[in-house]
């Protein structure tokens, strides 16, 4: 099954925030979103953020935060940026 990934007007401007490799990850994670669904346990610090929230960093600074109605196939990507910003 593949999955539909949103990516929030927030989450879009902290991507372009990212150095080149972060971004290259967030390219990475998108397409595993898509592919594979919201739970990434491969990622690192990947973790349940609550009512079908999650997370996991990209690098030691930055994270990507993502919901999933449970049913549904669309997954939307809230945050991405800084850890120290993240709202979890």
């Amino acid at each position: 099954m593949k999955y539909e990934v949103d990516i929030s007007k927030q989450a879009k401007k902290g991507v372009m925030k990212m150095p080149a490799m972060e971004r290259a990850r967030f390219r990475v994670l998108i397409q595993q979103l898509e592919a594979i669904g919201p739970i990434l346990h491969n990622w690192p610090h990947f973790s349940g953020l609550g009512h079908n929230r999650y997370h996991c960093h990209l690098s030691y600074h930055w994270v990507a935060v993502w919901y999933w109605e449970e049913g549904t196939i669309r997954v939307e990507v809230e945050y991405a940026g800084s850890r120290e910003n993240a709202p979890y």
